[in-house]
């Protein structure tokens, strides 16, 4: 049973999940009034205030949502998707033999946070890593909506058993549960040092907000595009080139966390006129290049494949 490892976003009362409402217990309030978070069909919770939006409809597009699913699906970043399960999987085990002669039944369970997980491409692998509750966090509810019913189908969320705690599976191997859940990065509705681990993939890097929810010696993995990522997409696009800067963020995580690893992993891609046009809707060069540069483009790979490298660096941080 979850017992208060959410908070409401409302009083930050703690909040007990349920199969039909998630309410808080109103502890907090000055009225000591309780909030009810209903669960959509799909499964998913929405936790995101009114006013902690910053648009009717925060987040990515149904169209970004669309493209990315399409091109993900098609493995075209798998091997970014293998590092990061492979990093994760080795963390665990390490979590799991400094915990061993814990008792099971006293045995604290294995909480881990996908921030940004959009669709969860990355989010479904992870769950398979060796955790026992997956939260996937996103701002973008058609995002977390896609999750839901992607995890319903794999018979993955945590609606779908009892404890709470992960799935055995028919090979005897464990699979989360996951809580697709609506938020901002910025007011995560987790109690404090509630969770093993943070993984943020192209998404917001929240030091003060990743600190204030991670336990003791906990674990950040921030993946981002490297330098040369999509290198010829990109001069192809822009008249003026900006390199990515992919570690620019490290020095305001540096008084909460230490790096402890760095990793590269890179992929040629060769991609037809659609593969080309998800991958331009999914990422910020959808609005950041003109027009008709993104037409010109297109129109060239209509008749020619388009290559490119896809070049991307794995930080591994741990909590100070």
């Amino acid at each position: 049973m979850l017992v208060s490892l959410f908070i409401c976003p409302l009083c930050q009362s703690p909040l007990q999940p349920a199969i039909d409402t998630w309410r808080c217990d109103g502890s907090l309030h000055p009225k000591q009034t309780t909030h009810p978070f209903d669960v959509a069909r799909q499964g998913y919770v929405n936790l995101l205030p009114v006013q902690q939006k910053k648009s009717k409809a925060p987040g990515d597009s149904q169209a970004s949502i669309e493209a990315r699913k399409r091109f993900l699906n098609a493995g075209h970043y798998q091997p970014l998707q293998a590092l990061i399960c492979q990093k994760m999987t080795e963390l665990l085990a390490q979590n799991e033999s400094a915990t061993k002669p814990i008792a099971k039944q006293d045995k604290e369970l294995v909480h881990w946070l996908d921030i940004g997980c959009g669709e969860g491409y990355y989010t479904q692998a992870m769950a398979q890593t060796g955790m026992d509750i997956l939260l996937a966090a996103d701002i973008s509810k058609p995002a977390v909506l896609e999750l839901a019913k992607a995890s319903k189908a794999a018979a993955r969320l945590w609606s779908q058993q009892n404890n709470h705690d992960g799935f055995k599976i028919a090979d005897g191997s464990k699979t989360a549960a996951i809580y697709p859940i609506v938020t901002s990065a910025a007011n995560l509705p987790l109690r404090a040092h509630s969770v093993t681990g943070i993984s943020s993939i192209f998404s917001p890097i929240l030091p003060k907000a990743f600190n204030e929810v991670l336990s003791d010696e906990g674990y950040l993995i921030i993946a981002k595009p490297d330098v040369g990522h999509l290198a010829t997409m990109r001069d192809a696009l822009f008249d003026d080139v900006r390199e990515h800067d992919s570690d620019k963020f490290l020095q305001e995580l540096a008084p909460y966390f230490t790096l402890i690893n760095t990793c590269r992993v890179s992929t040629e891609l060769t991609l037809s006129e659609d593969d080309l046009a998800d991958l331009l809707t999914m990422t910020p060069y959808a609005y950041r290049a003109r027009s008709e540069k993104r037409q010109a483009l297109l129109a060239k790979v209509a008749t020619q494949s388009f290559v490119t490298e896809a070049k991307f660096i794995v930080y591994i941080l741990q909590k100070k």
